[in-house]
């Protein structure tokens, strides 16, 4: 089906979603998730066909976990509409009322964005978060998955659409692109009469290509490369246990942690511990040359190395003089996505949450919680490095935008 065809399709179905009620939203959210779990084995059986395919091209063992589904992932998945479906309805608040001088009563009300474009790689689970996402919020979603995903995102597509068909409501709400060649990439990049915004979710060279070459309002979602800077009054166990967790829990994603910023007070005590506890999980070290004297299987860090979201096994470790010395360098290297320090120093942590510039900045905590579910939102529609419009992991509220109510008796201006 031609673009302009799903984008017609798209903006008028999104004009009678706007009128619904929380309500009927909610309603038809609760059946999507049962909906969900009810066909497990038609989606399993699509993620298959995309695994096998991914398997025979030699995709890293990491994006292979991106990619793959489990029952318990599906219910995961069905769980996070559910959330969804429990999350306040933002649509029709009023943030705040006024009167100006001439007694017009004014109001700001959110209202929705209208048809969102989402472009994304390798996870089945944001065909889900993003389609009912953006129903929620009422909004009508065209979405352009990956190849690589492609029979499981139609399948959940299928799945979501089916509940739509038997509700009042249009299944064009949830629109999804067959063709994943590069040339359709770029023409759903410049539907502008259709459009209202377009969010990319994957690796940087995708979202370079949309920031790019859209000519639709872009919403970027960044790439991570996300630092853990462990100060000369960090505890080490604590520091040792955020680090395995923000590096291995799952390096495949975009709040996992790529560096590894040590204090040079405390680099000989903490570096061999950090090593042992890395080795379990079979992680490749890419230390700078101070680094290197305290580890004993370590590589050589190029600059290259530091500049890199690796998304998978790997760490790069640098040994810095001091915190303002760690904050130049993530100011250098980083993406704005999440940064992290370890320490007990009360005026070391204020410094760092205050000065780095990111989209979420902790005090002894893991970047891994850089998320729409554990910040509340309930599930996400990406995390934005940007400052306009959202920044952080985004929740219905991104998904909204707003208009002014004015209530008048007559008045005309002078």
């Amino acid at each position: 089906m031609e673009l302009s065809t799903l984008g017609q399709q798209a903006q008028k179905a999104s004009y009678a979603l706007a009128q619904a009620s929380t309500s009927e939203k909610n309603q038809l959210l609760h059946e999507m998730a049962c909906e969900v779990v009810t066909q497990t084995s038609l989606i399993l059986a699509a993620n298959q066909k995309d695994l096998t395919t991914a398997q025979k091209s030699g995709m890293s063992p990491t994006m292979l976990d991106r990619l793959t589904l489990t029952t318990e992932r599906i219910k995961e998945m069905a769980n996070g509409i559910e959330q969804i479906a429990s999350l306040q309805d933002p649509i029709g608040t009023v943030d705040k009322m006024w009167k100006n001088e001439q007694e017009l009563l004014i109001g700001k009300q959110r209202v929705p964005l209208g048809v969102v474009g989402i472009i994304y790689e390798s996870r089945p689970n944001v065909t889900t978060d993003a389609a009912c996402l953006c129903f929620k919020a009422g909004n009508a979603v065209i979405l352009k998955g990956g190849k690589e995903a492609f029979y499981s995102n139609q399948a959940l597509v299928l799945v979501l659409k089916k509940v739509l068909e038997r509700s009042s409501f249009s299944p064009d709400l949830i629109q999804f692109v067959e063709d994943t060649s590069r040339e359709t990439t770029k023409a759903l990049m410049c539907l502008n009469d259709y459009l209202d915004v377009l969010i990319p979710r994957g690796g940087a060279g995708l979202i370079k290509a949309v920031v790019e070459q859209a000519t639709v309002p872009v919403i970027e979602t960044g790439t991570g490369n996300c630092h853990i800077y462990v100060d000369k009054d960090a505890q080490m166990e604590m520091a040792r246990d955020i680090l395995i967790n923000a590096k291995c829990q799952r390096p495949s994603v975009c709040n996992a942690a790529e560096t590894l910023l040590i204090h040079k007070e405390v680099a000989a005590d903490f570096l061999p511990i950090f090593e042992e506890a890395l080795a379990e999980y079979q992680v490749e070290i890419r230390a700078d040359e101070t680094a290197l004297t305290y580890l004993k299987h370590a590589l050589p860090a190029t600059e290259l190395d530091f500049k890199l979201e690796f998304l998978d096994y790997t760490l790069a470790i640098k040994v810095v003089n001091s915190i303002d010395e760690a904050m130049q360098h993530i100011q250098r290297y980083g993406t704005k996505h999440s940064e992290a320090i370890i320490s007990d120093n009360y005026f070391a942590t204020q410094l760092f949450l205050q000065q780095v510039d990111a989209a979420a900045v902790y005090a002894n905590a893991s970047t891994r919680f850089t998320d729409g579910f554990m910040f509340g939102f309930g599930a996400e529609i990406g995390i934005s490095t940007q400052k306009l419009h959202a920044r952080g992991p985004m929740g219905l509220e991104a998904l909204t935008s707003t208009k002014y109510i004015i209530y008048g008796n007559g008045q005309i201006r002078p």
